[in-house]
């Protein structure tokens, strides 16, 4: 039988057009680390040695009769907090170049996958294809707590439009952003129209 990821976290894969709160406790991600625009070279090719990996993960389980779904893309999100110590967090797209956001790329893997099957996985793919980035790919585990998150419809440059929305939400409630800000993709970014992409958008509070 197969997990299917997305319904077995269905709150964690699912926000409303306005914003609300949540918790999150707990979870596994293959993840790989990386710094600048999101339209370069190193952004893709780091997309392009994480997807070899989570397969070659699930298809290990798949043997063992543990076959499940590789869930949506997600991203971690970030800048030098001291050198834009007054840049609030719906102006940071704007005004910091995007050379010089930091990102961490993830996918959701269940609790049974160890580092030493991630490790695996890598020798896997690295003897198959000529992919680098894949030795740079790690399991990171994540608690992060109460957000509040909203989902954004809408190309990415409109993001901010939404996050002023959600600033002014956890400014009313007397919360403080206590996290990187967090990405859920939920649509294929490279096959989906700009004004049809559908991405949560969440921010870890206090």
């Amino acid at each position: 039988m197969k997990t299917d990821l997305l319904k077995e976290n269905k709150s964690y894969y699912s926000a409303k057009t306005k914003p609300g709160i949540e918790e999150f406790f707990t979870s596994n991600y293959i993840s790989i680390i990386g710094k600048g625009d999101p339209d370069g070279k190193e952004f893709a090719e780091k997309i392009q040695a994480l997807y070899p990996v989570a397969y070659s993960i699930k298809f290990y389980f798949k043997g063992k009769g543990q076959d499940y779904t590789i869930p949506k893309l997600e991203g971690l999100w970030w800048f030098d907090e001291e050198k834009y110590k007054d840049v609030s967090m719906e102006d940071a797209p704007k005004l910091i170049l995007r050379e010089e956001w930091n990102w961490r790329l993830l996918i959701k893997v269940p609790d049974f996958v160890t580092e030493e099957i991630v490790e695996k996985a890598k020798v896997n793919v690295l003897q198959k294809k000529q992919l680098p980035y894949v030795k740079k790919i790690e399991l990171f585990t994540m608690e992060e707590g109460k957000v509040v998150q909203m989902l954004h419809v809408g190309p990415f440059n409109k993001e901010p439009e939404t996050l002023k929305i959600m600033n002014e939400f956890i400014s009313e409630n007397g919360f403080q952003n206590n996290g990187f800000q967090h990405e859920i993709y939920l649509s294929d970014f490279r096959k989906t129209a700009p004004e049809k992409l559908k991405t949560i958008l969440r921010e870890p509070v206090k």
